[in-house]
């Protein structure tokens, strides 16, 4: 098997979504299961766009592991990365949805805390230096860098890109309950950002992050960074790349549930990096339509529960685009 361009480390889990949406957790009667973690759901949304991805991550040796392994293999997702715990569990999150697919987290399930989980135990010295040396792409999350061991293996990730020139790509994804203390996230959140090449966080997460909703103002305290790509939900995006600033409205779609919107998104974003090799951020024009295909994915990934069932194809993709007149 040829070795993935994208790497995607990080979680893998399972996102429990209630089944009764608009309603508080007291109310709630049952839960569907879906795959989710924001870098396996940019892994699998690559591959079903195209682009070949792989997966590190440490999921637990129980059947929830088993099931996510397959799930992941079946979409073609490449697993030589993946490491597994002798004891520690596979990460469940419970999300309540609103009427109009908004999420909100509602714990880890009975008796559980954030630090039980098996991708807090991810090990450094197991990472598959191969993967890296043949890689063109790292994509990965912040919720590494809340625990001891896992957060030594991002670093350790971030050096292997380094020794191996990927362009790497970071996306905040801010949870606060995943931080056994999330007064440490600040500090060890922007030595990670200064060691990428582009940045992908939300209105919150910038506001939260720098006090400021201006991707250039950002962009501006780390010379490292080629791109700065700030999303919206429903207000679209705005982006500075290459010195490029613009902003890029939402696309309309009927809304059923936003989880994974933020990684379809990013998923979008390196699936044309890849593909045209980087030339589709020439010209202010090219890195539009580059926005333009991102939020495209993002917005189908909505358009479904779930967000690795939801993933659109390059053909769905593609044909959405036709369709559009841009917002």
């Amino acid at each position: 098997m040829p070795y993935p361009p994208v790497l995607c480390l990080g979680e893998v889990l399972f996102d429990y979504l209630a089944d009764q949406p608009g309603v508080a957790l007291s109310a709630v009667t049952s839960w569907t299961a879906y795959a989710g973690g924001a870098p396996a759901n940019v892994a699998s949304a690559l591959v079903k766009l195209g682009t070949p991805a792989g997966f590190i991550g440490c999921i637990g040796a129980d059947v929830g592991g088993e099931v996510l392994v397959q799930i992941l293999t079946t979409a073609g997702v490449d697993l030589t990365g993946v490491q597994r715990h002798p004891i520690r569990p596979t990460r469940q999150v419970y999300v309540l949805r609103s009427q109009t697919g908004d999420r909100q987290f509602a714990g880890f399930g009975d008796d559980y805390a954030a630090t039980d989980f098996a991708d807090t135990a991810l090990q450094a010295e197991a990472l598959p230096v191969s993967l890296f040396a043949q890689a063109q792409y790292l994509v990965l999350g912040t919720l590494m860098l809340a625990y001891p061991d896992s957060r030594q293996a991002a670093l350790r990730a971030l050096e292997l890109a380094q020794a191996h020139q990927l362009t790497v790509l970071m996306d905040v994804n801010w949870r606060p309950q995943f931080w056994p203390n999330p007064q440490a996230a600040v500090p060890l959140i922007r030595a990670a950002i200064a060691q990428v090449t582009f940045l992908k966080l939300s209105e919150e997460e910038a506001a939260w992050l720098y006090q400021t909703d201006n991707p250039a103002a950002i962009a501006k305290q780390f010379p490292n960074l080629r791109g700065v790509l700030l999303t919206q939900g429903e207000q679209g995006c705005r982006y500075w790349i290459h010195g490029h600033q613009d902003d890029y409205p939402a696309f309309s779609v009927p809304v059923v549930d936003t989880t994974g919107a933020g990684d379809g998104f990013v998923a979008g974003f390196i699936h044309q990096l890849y593909q045209s090799q980087g030339q589709c951020l020439t010209t202010a024009e090219d890195i539009r339509a580059t926005v333009a295909y991102a939020n495209s994915v993002g917005a189908l990934t909505t358009t479904q529960a779930g967000a690795i069932a939801a993933q659109p194809t390059a053909i769905a993709v593609q044909a959405f685009l036709r369709q559009q007149v841009e917002p």
